[in-house]
């Protein structure tokens, strides 16, 4: 008997010179060629960008806090991340509206477009909706004849309370009490009682000495609500002589707070 013939134990490792020539055929497609390159670079920035537009204008907004009408909540120099789906984003144009998760309730503070300016963003919280009766006395918020507790308030001039022409707006919505028919002289801390018309609201700012709010300018329309804040994403100290103050005065601290 002839001896058994043992196959090499590497006989599936060979490779022959027609495998090996369509093997560098493959890689020799393979190299870099320029418009390929930049199509795929271009594709990718075009989606990116469709993607960024879609989350700015649908679901959230970067949001800078320019003053202290806020202070004890939010600071100068916070960036806040709102939420543009909870109230209902606006289309572009259009300026409709896409389905609110909820509607904006009292005590929620809420970035809104400046009556006055629409170009303009304004961060507030909202005291008033549509058809209550909102009064101040000495500082403190009346609500439907019931004072509201606002722990959230700071008040840093007490002792003053100016008044002015820019108070006078609330003539046309004001309760004709037996007080008020005497002669209405409104000011920042004593006014009202007013009712808040349908389809507005009313504003305050919780820096209640320091605060450009509905008490000066009138209500807000709902339409120029754009979203809630949900969170400081980033901040600093911008109020300092110490050079590059976005980079060596952040406030960590700060991070991540949640906005009540």
């Amino acid at each position: 008997m002839s001896a058994p013939v043992h196959e090499p134990e590497n006989r599936g490792l060979y490779i022959s010179a027609e495998q090996r020539a369509h093997a560098l055929d493959r890689l020799n497609a393979r190299r870099f060629r320029p418009l390929t390159f930049l199509w795929e670079w271009t594709r990718s920035m075009v989606f990116a960008l469709i993607m960024f537009f879609f989350l700015h204008v649908f679901v959230m907004e970067a949001f800078k806090i320019p003053s202290g009408s806020m202070e004890g909540t939010l600071r100068v120099g916070d960036f806040l991340l709102v939420n543009k789906v909870v109230y209902g984003a606006e289309l572009p144009v259009t300026h409709k509206r896409l389905p609110a998760v909820r509607a904006p309730q009292r005590g929620d503070v809420i970035v809104f477009k400046y009556p006055p300016d629409p170009s303009k963003n304004y961060v507030k919280r909202l005291v008033g909706m549509p058809g209550d009766t909102l009064a101040m006395r000495n500082g403190t918020l009346i609500r439907n004849n019931v004072r509201v507790e606002e722990r959230y308030v700071r008040h840093i001039e007490p002792e003053a309370d100016p008044s002015g022409e820019e108070f006078r707006w609330q003539n046309d919505y004001l309760v004709k009490t037996a007080e008020a028919s005497i002669g209405y002289r409104p000011s920042r801390d004593n006014w009202g009682p007013i009712v808040v018309p349908s389809r507005h609201y009313f504003t305050l700012g919780d820096n209640r000495d320091n605060s450009s709010d509905s008490r000066y300018w009138g209500f807000v329309p709902d339409s120029l609500v754009r979203g809630k804040p949900l969170f400081v994403y980033y901040s600093y100290d911008p109020d300092t002589t110490t050079r590059l103050p976005w980079l060596t005065r952040v406030r960590w601290g700060r991070l991540g707070e949640r906005i009540h």
